[in-house]
C-alpha cells in the first residue's frame, strides 16, 4: 500500500531540518531492458526474449507513467530536484519515449529551476540524433558505460561495444549540448593487468569527461560470472592488486583535475558531482519508478515487484507495484548514516559516531577536520574496516 499523502507530508516535514539534503526529492526511473545481460551484472535486467505481453519496450513508458501518477497521488505536490534514468540500458528505448516519461514526471510534480536529469547509456546505443532529442527534451547529464578500453577485458565482462566508439559517443553528447558527461569504469576484472587498467584510465581522461565513476568488480552470487569463479574457470585478482589499481586511478584523476568526492566517484568541480547520487548518500528522499526499483521517502523504504510483466499488470490496474518495505529503527538508521556519509569527501561529524575515531586517526585511516573526520587514501582502501570501528 502506498503512503497516504497527508502522513507522508507530515513525516517529511518533521525530518527536513536535519540536513539540506534531507529536503531533496529525486525520481529514479528504472529501464530494465538490455540487448545482452552481462555475466557480472545482478541488476534487475532482461533481454527482449525473456519478456511476455504487457512488458515490451513499446509498452514500457505507459507503465512507468502509470506509477508516476500513483507517486504523485501519494506524495502530493513536491518539486523534483533530480531525475536519474538507469537500468538496464535506458537508451534501448527510443529517445522520444525517455522524453515522454520525463515530461510525465515534470507534469506530475514540477521541476526545481536547476533540476539535474541524468540518463545512463551504452556508447553503441546512441546516435547524434538520439542525443540531440534527449538534450532538447530536458536531459542535462549523461553517463556512458565505458567499463574498459581493452577488448579482452570487455570480453571477460560480456560487454559488446567497440571501445573505439566511446570517444565518438562522448563527442556527440558534447555537440548535443549536455551540461555534464560522465564515464563509468570497472577495475579488477580477471585477466586485466595494471597496464590494461592504466590504458583504460588514460583513454577515459583523454575524452575530458566532467565526471568518472570507477568501481571494483564484485562477484555477485547468482550471476553467471560467479558461477565461473566458483568452478575455477576464472580467478579474481588479489586485494593488493585491486588496491594498487584504485591508487593509480586516483592519482591519474587528480593529475587531470578530477577530485574524489565519494569513494568511487571523481568530478572536475562541485557542479559536476552527481547530485542525484548525493541524495542517496545523504539519505534524502527518492521515489523509484519501475520493476524492482527501490524508494525512500520520509524514513520509509520499499521496493517494487521485480518482473516487468507483473509490474505492468499491477500499475495498469491502478494498483501499487510495491512488493515489500521497512522502516528502520533509530539505531539502524544511525548505522546506515555512518556507512553512507563516511564515504564522502566531506566526511562525518564526530558527534554522529558511536566508535572512537582517535585510533583510526593514529593509524592514518582518518584525518581530523575541525569537528569532522574524513577518510584518507589508506582509509578509502579500508573503508569497510573503518565503518566497523566507528559503529
Amino acid at each position: 500500500m502506498l503512503l497516504p499523502a497527508a502522513r507522508l507530508a507530515r513525516v517529511t516535514a518533521e525530518g527536513a531540518t536535519a540536513r539540506e539534503w534531507g529536503r531533496s526529492f529525486g525520481l529514479y526511473l528504472h529501464v530494465p531492458f538490455c540487448d545482452v545481460r552481462c555475466g557480472y551484472c545482478d541488476f534487475n535486467t532482461y533481454t527482449s526474449d525473456e519478456l511476455g505481453e504487457g512488458a515490451t519496450r513499446a509498452q514500457y513508458a505507459d507503465s512507468a507513467l502509470a506509477e508516476i501518477a500513483l507517486a504523485r497521488e501519494a506524495v502530493g505536490q513536491r518539486r523534483v530536484d533530480t531525475v536519474f534514468v538507469g537500468g538496464g540500458t535506458p537508451t534501448q528505448l527510443a529517445s522520444s519515449e525517455l522524453v515522454r516519461m520525463l515530461r510525465g514526471i515534470e507534469d506530475a510534480f514540477g521541476f526545481a529551476p536547476d533540476v539535474e536529469v541524468t540518463t545512463e547509456a551504452n556508447p553503441d546505443s546512441v546516435t547524434p540524433a538520439s542525443l540531440a532529442e534527449l538534450r532538447d527534451g530536458g536531459f542535462t547529464r549523461i553517463s556512458f558505460g565505458m567499463q574498459s578500453a581493452v577488448p579482452h577485458v570487455l570480453a571477460m565482462l560480456d560487454r559488446t561495444h567497440d571501445p573505439a566508439g566511446v570517444p565518438q559517443a562522448v563527442r556527440w553528447a558534447r555537440e548535443a549540448g549536455f551540461d555534464q558527461v560522465s564515464v563509468d569504469l570497472i577495475y579488477g576484472t580477471p585477466t586485466e593487468s595494471v597496464d590494461d587498467w592504466r590504458r583504460t584510465v588514460e583513454d577515459a581522461l583523454a575524452m575530458e569527461p566532467d565526471h568518472i565513476s570507477a568501481y571494483a568488480l564484485i562477484v555477485e552470487q547468482g550471476t553467471a560470472f560467479a558461477r565461473k569463479v566458483n568452478r575455477g574457470q576464472v580467478t579474481m585478482p588479489d586485494d593488493d592488486e585491486t588496491a594498487d589499481k584504485y591508487v593509480l586511478a586516483d592519482d591519474l584523476f587528480a593529475q587531470a583535475g578530477l577530485q574524489w568526492y565519494e569513494l568511487s566517484n571523481w568530478a572536475r568541480d562541485d557542479a559536476a558531482r552527481c547530485r542525484h547520487n548525493l541524495g542517496y548518500w545523504y539519505s534524502g528522499d527518492w521515489w523509484g519508478i519501475g520493476p524492482g526499483a527501490h524508494s525512500h521517502v520520509a524514513g520509509e523504504r520499499w521496493w517494487n515487484v521485480k518482473h516487468p510483466a507483473a509490474y505492468a499488470q499491477r500499475v495498469s490496474a491502478g494498483a501499487s507495484p510495491r512488493m515489500d518495505g521497512e522502516r528502520l529503527d533509530d539505531a539502524s538508521r544511525r548505522l546506515e548514516d555512518v556507512m553512507l556519509r563516511i564515504r564522502l569527501r566531506e566526511g562525518i561529524e564526530r558527534s554522529a559516531l558511536a566508535g572512537d575515531p582517535e585510533p583510526l586517526i593514529a593509524q592514518g585511516l582518518l584525518e581530523p577536520r575541525g569537528d569532522r573526520v574524513v577518510l584518507t587514501l589508506d582509509g578509502r582502501l579500508l573503508a569497510d574496516h573503518v565503518v566497523r570501528e566507528l559503529t
